[in-house]
């Protein structure tokens, strides 16, 4: 899908948080509840995570030429970083930034890239407070952005990497451990393929990359 699609589906997913969390008429008081000792965060409205994060893909039907090819994408642990907006005290949209460096191998030949990933992922989350526990879900849409490719020579050179779009599910909790502080645990499936083009005979390059996003961090809620 073009990035220009994403886009609107962005908008859309925004416009539709909205309607959904802020009923007609209300007003923005009228949206949150006052803090407890049960629930501290009650009536906060920004939530900033720092991550560490594992982008473990879960490729198939890697393809070179139109035909089946042993390609796969590594793992990759970075640091990652989160913005969350609080419509209410249950209703979030939450905005996931980090870049990943991943090796990509052809079975029989070794690496053929190295590719630096932007993938930024916005997801609608429904949080649950359970005291200082309070688990979310949530699901969206991610756009992964190729910063850069560092083809080698094993099959003449990979270029023109496209952007991606995907759709994400999303399971995760925090932990208060005050008034603002908390611990984090995430876990996101995206969906998502990565299309390319091969210097050598101009043939093509694709794989389901599909990964598993698992992370744990803290946060800071005002």
């Amino acid at each position: 899908m073009k990035i220009g699609n994403f886009k609107t589906v962005v908008a859309a997913l925004l416009a539709t948080t909205v309607y959904t969390a802020i009923p007609a008429g209300a007003h923005a008081a009228d949206l949150f509840s006052e803090p407890t000792a049960s629930d501290p965060w009650a009536g906060t409205t920004w939530l900033i995570r720092g991550r560490v994060i594992g982008m473990i893909p879960d490729e198939n039907d890697g393809r070179l030429g139109g035909a089946p090819a042993g390609l796969r994408v590594d793992d990759a642990v970075m640091p990652e970083l989160d913005f969350s907006y609080f419509f209410t005290d249950n209703i979030a949209v939450e905005l996931i930034l980090a870049a990943t460096k991943h090796d990509v191998s052809l079975a029989g030949t070794g690496k053929i890239t190295e590719l630096w990933v932007l993938p930024p992922t916005l997801t609608l989350q429904y949080h649950h407070p359970m005291g200082a526990f309070k688990p979310y879900f949530g699901f969206g849409v991610n756009c992964t952005t190729i910063l850069s490719s560092d083809a080698t020579a094993a099959i003449g050179g990979v270029d023109s990497w496209e952007d991606a779009f995907g759709f994400a599910l999303q399971f995760g909790a925090d932990y208060a451990l005050d008034d603002h502080w908390s611990i984090n645990v995430d876990v996101k499936k995206i969906w998502l393929n990565l299309d390319a083009s091969v210097t050598a005979g101009g043939v093509s390059a694709s794989v389901d990359l599909d990964p598993w996003v698992v992370g744990a961090g803290v946060g800071y809620r005002f």
